[in-house]
């Protein structure tokens, strides 16, 4: 099965259609309660923080992913999730289908984390070395106020959206039907697998380069098309599979 033929296709499944109502009611409730008023802080609570930042909860490994930056990020993940989870959906069934999403979304926060953790370490070396200086009068009030506003502002970034568990989606619909035809803009054909390859290359790319500036976190997207590839291999383990 290397190129997806609907027969009998829900276009809506059961899951498909709550996970949008899910997100969309999160992101109003976002744009709603928000403010240096708003008595509840939907980012400090439910987003996705580092181990090391006094702001990490273990349930925003789940509620991370009903949380989006703003109308071009949920509309890009849900349009995807839409697009190609449907299929995914119909073919396995709701219930399989919720728990590869979950699991991906899982899979994806996880290696951001253990990433974040890694590039952090100079951070807070740096930042220790801050600390011993000030207690040293090595640096004046100032500038260690300055060096601590940045800390935080690092150590607390928060993380949110859908795309890792999205990427686990699409990874899982390229590695069923890679000889499917995405039309790109609506008018370009290409195979999903070309699509797929040049994607992951392209996030690897950037994620690799870590440039400053890049607010995108590029680990996530490429950990939850891993996690989703391996699940969909194992599911599939018996079928032989050809992408030619």
């Amino acid at each position: 099965m290397t190129e997806f033929r609907p027969s009998r296709f829900e276009i809506l499944p059961t899951i498909i259609k709550n996970l949008l109502i899910i997100n969309v009611l999160f992101f109003l409730a976002q744009k709603t309660f928000t403010g240096p008023s708003a008595i509840f802080s939907f980012e400090d609570s439910l987003a996705l923080h580092a181990w090391q930042s006094p702001l990490f909860r273990p349930w925003q490994l789940i509620t991370h992913m009903f949380l989006h930056g703003d109308f071009g990020h949920i509309f890009g993940n849900m349009f995807a999730l839409w697009m190609f989870g449907a299929v995914l959906e119909n073919l396995w069934g709701s219930k399989r289908f919720l728990i590869f999403y979950i699991i991906c979304g899982l899979g994806a926060a996880l290696i951001h984390l253990l990433f974040l953790s890694y590039e952090f370490i100079p951070l807070m070396k740096e930042y220790q070395e801050a600390i011993s200086l000030h207690a040293n009068n090595g640096i004046s009030e100032q500038a260690f106020i300055k060096i601590t506003t940045y800390y935080n502002a690092m150590i607390n970034t928060a993380t949110l959206g859908a795309s890792g568990a999205v990427f686990g989606v699409l990874a899982a619909f390229i590695y069923l039907f890679p000889n499917t035809y995405i039309y790109i803009y609506f008018l370009f054909p290409v195979k999903a697998k070309w699509i797929g390859l040049l994607y992951f290359g392209y996030e690897l790319f950037f994620a690799l380069q870590n440039s400053a500036g890049d607010n995108v976190a590029r680990w996530a997207h490429i950990g939850g098309a891993i996690v989703g590839l391996l699940i969909v291999m194992t599911w599939n383990k018996t079928n032989k599979k050809s992408f030619y």
